[in-house]
């Protein structure tokens, strides 16, 4: 498993939703440096970003770490 999928995946999410990581950045109150590293895989994901992701993107957080190929729960 590729364990630093889910950086792909953050800029997937937020290219789709035509935002800047600047804006993504203010979403989770951080600077846009910081998201940036995320987004590289320079510094992990804090799991409150993490959640934060989740519910602004609708998806799970198990989508958002690429540990499903499912954006969304079945129900």
């Amino acid at each position: 498993m590729d364990t630093m999928g889910y950086v792909k995946i953050l800029r997937d999410l937020r290219e789709d939703a035509d935002l800047t990581q600047t804006q993504v950045a203010e979403i989770l109150g951080t600077s846009q440096t910081m998201y940036a590293r995320y987004e590289r895989g320079a510094n992990e994901l804090p799991i409150h970003h993490l959640i934060k992701l989740s519910q602004y993107y609708g998806v799970t957080t198990d989508y958002l770490l690429g540990l499903s190929r499912e954006p969304h729960p079945h129900g």
